[in-house]
């Protein structure tokens, strides 16, 4: 009977294509949309380049940026300026590998250790599929998601007129990049017995990894640990200029490395396991456990500080860059009025700066707020609330003590980034208050609002996507900005976005109507999807 049910269960076995199969359907939607985003981005600025830029960019002018230290710890060392593909790849280079590097770190999490815990890898490895299969399946997969979006960089950029060689370059270090993320990913979800502390350790790396860049770029000293870093050695490659093959080989290995470690640790553990598990046993820490709120107190904490540092820790540098860049922006005031063109005005001056860079702080502040309630959807899919739901509480108790806890945790970052910049500011003796310093980031609680909005109208009524969902107001709303600005959109096209009604503070005074409008389609939103929620059936 033994041998038939385990012949059985390996006829029932999915193969490899399975599992490909399988993985694809998990990640193309969010590799589709990643691969979009970057090609339009990188097809945008070539073209504008060319019908905007090329004329206006002296060799005086490319000599005084690629001389500033700031300029290059903030974008990288700017090389081949006056091609188009040069300048495509200094503006657009780093963000787009950030971007590239998010989404693939996130979905090796999702689809290793998420997919672990929730319970669904116990019945694709009831049969002969072994760990290392699997695991190996899902960064190959990814991998050939990353192929794609490189792909389509480097295909726009060749169809926009660019030299094709250094099209092929860049694009190959789109994807060396994001490979390196992939396996970082993957290996951080086999050494870490939760989806959340590799998720953690590997965005942990990557802001590492572009630290490191930021220091190679902008201390001369230090310039040799671009090595180490896949941000590093893109911009060492030298896209349209150099068009360097040995950071493109030291890049391939940067992604191998993790990947090798990956199968070696898959084989060598049990479902369910870890490298580095959390004990059997402990003493009980009870803190925080008193009420609902305090519960929802206790799981926000941890993830708030390692926000609030990254956000500290970029801002400091932000603050005491201010007096570099608005100098170099005053003696050549041709790159102010460019940036003016992209959607970025009123960097001449450090209240004008501040302000622009304060309405980047939207987009990480929104993300954080649109994970914290993606968390607790996450949690309900694995059935970790269905013993508080199994209590005579409310879900408006349970979804709003959430819901206000990310509030404030919202309110921290955008203290803590104001507070940061200032103290960056000072230091180097650039004139920006603290009352100004605040007054910026607290002009964005608007749009952070709806994204909690969104997330919880998403977690109502859509719980698959909360994240994704709640991203959109913040993310969305900010490409939109850009693109409508840059592509001379219709007005109505560019009012869509909240940033458009945005009043850049604290070089001018807020604009209170649409505050006012923003936060109560906010809490319209949230209103309805605490309706949702409380009506609907648990997400499983």
């Amino acid at each position: 009977m033994t041998a038939a049910v385990q012949a059985h269960r390996a006829s029932l076995s999915p193969t490899g294509p399975a599992l490909a199969w399988l993985t694809y359907r998990q990640v193309w939607r969010g590799a589709a949309l990643i691969a979009v985003t970057v090609t339009g981005l990188s097809a945008m600025v070539a073209v504008q380049y060319q019908t905007t830029f090329a004329d206006a960019l002296d060799s005086g002018a490319l000599r005084a940026l690629a001389e500033n230290p700031a300029i290059r710890v903030l974008f990288g060392e700017p090389r081949a300026l006056d091609d188009p593909g040069g300048f495509t790849v200094w503006r657009t280079g780093t963000p787009v590998l950030v971007l590239c590097g998010v989404w693939a770190l996130l979905s090796a999490t999702r689809l290793t250790r998420g997919e672990e815990e929730s319970g669904r890898w116990d019945l694709v490895l009831g049969g002969r599929v072994r760990m290392v299969d699997l695991v190996a399946w899902c960064t190959t997969v990814l991998t050939l998601a990353a192929l794609v979006s490189a792909a389509g960089i480097g295909t726009a950029l060749i169809i926009t007129g660019t030299d094709p060689s250094g099209a092929v370059i860049h694009s190959l270090c789109v994807l060396g990049s994001t490979a390196t993320f992939v396996s970082v990913g993957v290996l951080a979800a086999q050494l870490l017995g939760s989806r959340s502390s590799a998720t953690g350790a590997a965005c942990a790396v990557l802001g590492a990894s572009l630290l490191l860049r930021m220091l190679a770029d902008g201390v001369s000293a230090l310039a040799w640990t671009a090595w180490f870093t896949p941000f590093g050695l893109a911009a060492r490659a030298a896209p349209y200029a150099e068009n360097r093959i040995a950071p493109l080989l030291a890049l391939g290995g940067l992604a191998i490395v993790p990947a090798i470690a990956v199968l070696i640790v898959a084989q060598r553990r049990d479902l369910g396991g870890a490298v580095y598990a959390r004990p059997d046993s402990r003493a009980p820490r009870t803190r925080l456990l008193g009420s609902v709120l305090a519960f929802a107190v206790r799981r926000a904490l941890a993830p708030t500080v390692g926000w609030a540092v990254g956000t500290a820790a970029y801002f400091v540098l932000i603050g005491a860059l201010t007096s570099t860049i608005v100098r170099f922006l005053e003696q050549n005031p041709r790159f102010a009025d460019l940036a003016a063109t992209a959607g970025f005005g009123g960097l001449g001056s450090v209240t004008g700066f501040a302000a622009a860079i304060f309405a980047l702080l939207a987009i990480p502040t929104g993300l954080y707020a649109a994970t914290r309630i993606a968390a607790m959807a996450a949690d309900e899919k694995a059935r970790r609330w269905t013993p508080l739901h199994a209590l005579p509480l409310s879900r408006y108790q349970l979804a709003g003590a959430e819901i206000a806890v990310t509030a404030l945790g919202v309110a921290g970052l955008l203290a803590t980034a104001a507070l940061a910049m200032w103290v960056g500011a000072v230091s180097t003796g650039a004139p920006l208050g603290l009352g100004d310093a605040f007054a910026g980031a607290f002009n964005l609680v608007p749009v952070v609002l709806l994204a909690i909005g969104a997330a919880t109208l998403a977690l109502g009524w859509y719980p698959h996507a909360v994240g994704a969902i709640g991203a959109v107001p913040v993310v969305g709303g900010f490409l939109l900005d850009v693109v409508a600005v840059s592509a001379d959109a219709p007005a109505w096209v560019h009012e869509i976005s909240p940033f458009a009604h945005l009043a850049g503070v604290p070089d001018t005074g807020p604009n209170v109507l649409a505050g006012v409008v923003l936060s109560t389609l906010a809490g319209a939103a949230t209103v309805l999807g605490l309706l949702g929620y409380a009506h609907r059936d648990l997400h499983d």
